[in-house]
């Protein structure tokens, strides 16, 4: 496989030309290809794309969870097809990723909303039977993003993949503590097609309701994806921001989702780098003033949970990932200094 998508295509009425993206024969020779498709659009675009696919063949996928993932690899596996597609939210997208992986083909990622970076990383969000955990896929070898299934798509989970790009700024920083504190190796191509990917971002002045904007988050959230395929991990774009968000989801699960976690961790974790390290205080605003300016999850109340809730979920986020060294490992506070970090953070910066 590539370490890169063949094709990226970001526009209004892009699906109507899969069809011709699978006739690329690097990506199906025979045309024998396979539709995973989740609940909502999913079934929707399977037929909008069906005519054009004379020999395709629609599954099904219920829900994100290793088991569902398996079930699909499994089909795959005897159906004798070339390539999947993945139609639907990050989701969909996730337990398709594992399935061609298990099966040993392509997938093309069709993404409907841009909630995260999951549609062009090399990571999969599955559920099992302890709870959740990612594994290392193989990342999609074609990514589309239709514009009008987007707009369609709630605006809450449009919105989030703001949070999701904006998060890679703290993974970076982390990134180059853990390289400078531990000496672990750092990927300078990764690092900068991360950081592109939230400066394209965080200073552009419209929002969700313009394409232009909606072009940006869809190639931020895809060059995501890309920086964690070089480096083979998902650091560029997961530090202490989303150690934070991951022991949200496991101590206070249903709070919100994955892009609105990682906006308010990234926030929380320049707050920390501010007040015990002196640096990031610029970045720092300018980040939540974002996150502000896109209607997105600020403060630990925003998400409805108080200070004490934050603050304990903060001090759980290193053992999300064992042996990953963020800020929250570097500074290493107690439970109490937390909760007196997230009271000087909301007094700061809720209003």
């Amino acid at each position: 496989m590539l370490p890169a998508p063949l094709s990226i295509d970001v526009r209004r009425g892009a699906i109507a030309h899969l069809g011709e993206l699978l006739a690329d024969r690097r990506i199906a020779t025979e045309g024998r290809v396979a539709i995973a498709v989740g609940p909502g659009q999913g079934d929707q675009i399977a037929e909008h794309v069906r005519p054009s696919l004379a020999a395709c063949e629609v599954f099904q996928v219920e829900g994100a969870s290793v088991d569902a993932a398996m079930a699909l690899g499994s089909r795959l596996r005897s159906g004798s097809y070339e390539a999947v597609v993945g139609i639907g939210g990050g989701r969909t997208i996730d337990a398709t990723k594992y399935a061609a992986t298990l099966a040993g083909m392509p997938m093309v990622s069709v993404a409907t909303n841009l909630s995260h970076d999951g549609i062009c990383s090399p990571t999969a969000s599955l559920e099992h039977e302890k709870g959740k955990a990612s594994f290392g896929v193989t990342m999609p070898l074609a990514v589309i993003v239709d514009l009008d299934y987007v707009r369609s798509a709630p605006e809450r989970l449009v919105r989030a993949g703001i949070g999701d790009v904006l998060s890679n700024f703290s993974a970076v920083e982390d990134w180059i503590l853990s390289n400078r504190e531990q000496k672990d190796p750092i990927d300078r191509l990764a690092l900068t097609l991360a950081r592109t990917a939230g400066e394209a971002l965080i200073h552009q002045p419209r929002s969700i309701e313009s394409d232009e904007f909606l072009t940006v988050l869809a190639e931020g959230l895809v060059l995501s994806g890309m920086a964690m395929s070089f480096a083979g991990s998902s650091r560029p774009a997961s530090g202490g921001d989303h150690e934070i968000l991951h022991a949200i989801d496991a101590l206070f699960p249903g709070t919100a989702n994955h892009g609105e976690l990682a906006g308010l961790g990234a926030a929380f974790c320049y707050h920390l780098r501010a007040t015990h390290l002196g640096e990031g205080t610029e970045r720092l605003t300018e980040i939540v003033a974002s996150l502000d300016r896109h209607g997105l999850p600020k403060a630990p109340q925003d998400i409805g949970l108080t200070a004490e809730q934050f603050a304990q979920a903060v001090a759980y986020a290193p053992q999300t990932r064992p042996g990953r060294y963020t800020i929250l490992e570097h500074l290493a506070l107690d439970e109490g200094a937390l909760l007196k970090a997230v009271r000087e953070y909301v007094g700061t910066f809720a209003g």
